[in-house]
């Protein structure tokens, strides 16, 4: 048995984009027909932001660069066509939406699901870091939710570890009820849990007793939501709030709900708060959600190419 609990973003949920997106844009077959790729042409995307063993790398000046994979959603998500990708890109690190690591576990595992074996997600913690990525962050966007038994929630955070992720991320619930359920077993596991945010955050979210149950109970912060919903600049909350962050989301949005825009368009001061990030000396990962619209000629994969060569110049 395999659970799969997908995450709730407004209008539209992130799996009801992918699959619109997976059938509208491309199919499997165009996809692997029309970008075949060589290790030539994967080096040639990433010789900017690649070790010397060609592995990429995308920390810079001690900043992890990362990506949540939901930035790929245009294009077949499979675990093993989202590593090319961001092998392509020249990423080092990843927040993987939990679809596509179950997916990949069900495949590689005769059997999986609650009190099943994590050698799926063990196999896939592998192939990433052989490839020179590390699985920093894991989403099931609905861990703790009261259709949960607690042997659910063990296994995921069980997965978690096979991952070897830090932490997983969900939706920020409305009131504290979600965390005093969660808090407790992310401490026993001591796993992280990112509650992550749109745009209905205000400075005081995260204020009050939200993260007051455990520990392990910490921000995902979405700075160009945060933006567009309090008309407010990010650094501000992320400097107080530094030592319960298990990680940033990377978009540039205009104030007052305005658009998601290409990186440095916005009103979100990406470059600003990368080099706070640099400057103050912290270590969680920043990572990288493409929301803007592509560009007609463009796709994903150039897109977050882009996104990456803007947070290495914004670290150099």
């Amino acid at each position: 048995m395999s659970i799969v609990h997908e995450t709730e973003i407004p209008q539209q949920t992130e799996r009801e984009c992918f699959m619109t997106n997976f059938s509208s844009k491309m199919t499997r077959r165009d996809f692997m027909g029309s970008t075949a790729l060589t290790a030539a042409a994967a080096m040639s995307l990433t010789s900017r932001t690649a070790r010397a063993d060609g592995k990429p790398d995308s920390k810079f000046n001690g900043v992890q660069i990362g990506v949540i994979t939901y930035s790929y959603r245009s294009l077949p998500c499979s675990a093993e066509e989202l590593l090319d990708y961001m092998i392509r890109c020249g990423i080092s690190s990843v927040e993987l939406m939990g679809d596509a690591a179950e997916d990949f576990a069900r495949r590689h595992t005769a059997e999986t699901g609650v009190g099943g074996p994590m050698d799926g997600y063990e196999a896939l913690r592998k192939l990433y870091n052989d490839a020179g990525v590390t699985i920093h962050i894991v989403k099931f966007g609905h861990i703790g939710d009261k259709k949960m038994s607690d042997d659910e929630m063990d296994y995921y955070f069980n997965v978690a570890k096979a991952l070897g992720a830090r932490g997983i991320t969900r939706e920020m619930p409305k009131n504290s009820d979600l965390s005093k359920r969660l808090g407790p077993v992310a401490d026993k596991h001591e796993i992280m849990i990112g509650y992550h945010n749109h745009t209905q955050i205000t400075p005081t979210s995260y204020e009050g007793d939200l993260l007051s149950y455990g520990d392990f109970l910490g921000i995902n912060l979405d700075i160009g939501h945060y933006v567009a919903g309090t008309d407010e600049a990010a650094i501000p909350m992320i400097d107080k709030h530094r030592d319960r962050i298990l990680s940033l989301h990377l978009k540039d949005r205009k104030r007052s709900e305005g658009a998601n825009m290409p990186f440095g368009e916005g009103d979100t001061e990406v470059a600003a708060v990368l080099q706070f990030l640099k400057r103050e000396g912290l270590t969680f990962p920043a990572d990288i959600e493409l929301e803007y619209d592509i560009p007609e000629g463009s796709d994903a994969v150039k897109e977050v190419t882009r996104c990456v060569q803007f947070c290495k110049e914004a670290l150099a």
